[in-house]
């Protein structure tokens, strides 16, 4: 009798206890804590109200956690199956926001449906790992290094990235576009690759500065010399960088801030989010919340490294990536340190879109550890 047949040679089918017990619940505790840090901080940028941001914050969370807890618990091999699916809706609904899409700050990426405002350039942040991992995870390590096999990868990035820059939305654009980079690093595209693609795009640079909007060309030359327009393009980031700086080692107090309480600061719920809550809580404050990302983050690394079927690896790896590209790109935005392109932080920034994609994106995250040993087919 084979090993096989006794059941000793292949995993055991996981239990749904056991499913729920390997859930990584300390991951859990820490999103939570990080979202009650946004509820904290959009009731404090709302002069002390639930009204209107900290309360549906609250709120949605409570709806994608859930989701999240859904997600992990549904075995890989379903989301391996949907990849595609999910992707193409996805691709549909980036033409479908060019097309008749809702226009509001002076770009178009919202669809309308009903009482729900979606921004889809959102959605296919996470759609873009899953289709990258399961294209991966039919292809061997010598197959992933050949350029031949790197061409289909190429057009599932740049595909989302050129309808969201149309939008335009140059910062979610570069976060598909270095996210979808660092999993084809990780996957195993040649090093060489990476670096003709880099002398390429520098190549582009002056025929990209030819398209780009007027506001984005300023947003360019303020990074570069932020004096040149204090009161113009300059403004949010003088402003985001006094409050910063105001609150010091130990802020100024919950509810304190006199920027983000005075509207000195723009879209202080949104992408400004971290400057209001470094005003009031101070270097040391913003040492806990960026600390809690590093336990994300190492968590994600941790849950790749032990699952054993390939796809997972990579939608591990893919979610971690995203995770870290949100929380660096804000940081460094608000401190002048790179240029305003308007991507929020991950539940803290008041927005449901993309509350709700960053925990379905978690979601996979730990149902890959809850189904670190499963067994998946092969295919593209």
């Amino acid at each position: 009798m084979s090993l096989g047949a006794l059941g000793l040679g292949a995993p055991q089918p996981v239990g749904f206890g056991e499913r729920i017990w390997r859930i990584n619940w300390g991951l859990v505790l820490v999103l939570s804590a990080i979202a009650g840090i946004g509820v904290l901080a959009l009731y404090s940028a709302a002069g002390g109200r639930f009204e209107p941001w900290a309360a549906r914050h609250g709120m949605r969370y409570g709806i994608a956690l859930g989701l999240a807890l859904v997600v992990a618990l549904i075995h890989p091999k379903v989301w391996l199956a949907l990849a595609w699916p999910i992707y193409i809706v996805s691709m549909l609904m980036l033409v479908a926001v060019d097309v008749i899409g809702k226009i509001g700050m002076g770009a178009q990426r919202w669809l309308v449906l009903g009482p729900l405002q979606i921004q889809p350039s959102e959605i296919a942040k996470v759609a873009v790992i899953l289709l990258l991992a399961r294209y991966y995870h039919g292809l061997s390590r010598d197959q992933a290094g050949r350029i031949f096999y790197t061409l289909p990868p190429l057009f599932i990035v740049l595909a989302p990235v050129g309808l969201v820059m149309i939008q335009p939305d140059l910062g979610t654009a570069m976060m598909v576009l270095m996210g979808g980079a660092a999993l084809l690093f990780v996957a195993g595209v040649r090093i060489w690759m990476f670096l003709g693609a880099a002398v390429a795009a520098v190549g582009c640079l002056p025929f990209a500065w030819s398209f780009m909007h007027d506001y984005q060309r300023r947003r360019v030359l303020t990074f570069l010399d932020p004096d040149r327009d204090p009161l113009g393009a300059g403004y949010h980031i003088t402003q985001s960088k006094i409050a910063i700086g105001s609150g010091g080692l130990l802020g100024k107090g919950f509810g304190k801030g006199t920027q983000s309480g005075l509207n000195f600061l723009p879209e202080k719920q949104t992408d400004f989010i971290f400057t209001t809550f470094v005003e009031e809580w101070g270097m040391i404050g913003a040492c806990v919340l960026l600390g809690l990302f590093v336990l994300v983050l190492m968590w994600g690394f941790s849950i790749a490294l032990r699952s054993q079927h390939h796809f997972g690896r990579l939608v591990a790896l893919g979610v971690t990536s995203m995770m870290f590209l949100y929380v660096f790109i804000n940081t460094s935005m608000v401190m002048g340190l790179l240029p305003v392109v308007g991507v929020p932080m991950p539940l803290v920034s008041h927005g449901g879109t993309a509350l709700v994609s960053v925990m379905f994106a978690c979601g996979l995250l730990m149902g890959v550890n809850v189904y670190r040993d499963a067994q998946l087919p092969l295919g593209r």
